[in-house]
């Protein structure tokens, strides 16, 4: 059974995760257009951060972060790092953690969910996945800038 828990960015396995993230990133956009984070800044307070989790093997991660200051008056927050690794591919454990990151904003009380991910093919299923789930494209949002590389969307909850 996969459990999705609050985890920290800095452990091990999630730490080497999250690096084969960001060089995928790197490969794929040109690099002022790479909005990934690493594990440091993943460690903000305005960011909650899980894991998906089986028989204790990671199996994807993702955040949460807050948008508007202070965070206790939050009313918008924006996807972060979701990556799944290559042996968990295909089986759900994305969207698992989607729906997980969406009902904590629900219970938070957010208004909007924002995300920012890729233009190329590369970034695809991520694409489709979050329209799946009723995402929509949307203007940049927050300090993001237009960018042809970039694809911004957003879920009014």
């Amino acid at each position: 059974m996969i459990h999705i828990e609050s985890d920290g960015p800095a452990r091990g396995d999630v730490h080497q995760l999250l690096n084969e993230h960001l060089a995928d990133m790197f490969a794929t956009s040109p690099a002022e257009s790479v909005h990934a984070l690493d594990h440091s800044a993943l460690s903000a307070p305005s960011i909650t951060f899980w894991t998906a989790r089986e028989d204790g093997d990671l199996l994807g991660c993702g955040a949460l972060k807050l948008l508007d200051s202070p965070p206790e008056s939050a009313r918008n927050g924006e996807i972060k790092s979701m990556r799944t690794t290559a042996t968990a591919r295909g089986r759900g454990v994305a969207t698992l953690m989607l729906r997980h990151i969406l009902d904590d904003a629900r219970t938070r009380n957010l208004q909007r969910i924002y995300l920012e991910t890729g233009t190329e093919d590369y970034f695809a299923p991520a694409r489709r996945l979050y329209v799946r789930n009723g995402f929509t494209e949307c203007p940049p949002f927050a300090d993001y800038v237009l960018d042809p590389n970039s694809v911004f969307m957003e879920l009014r909850l």
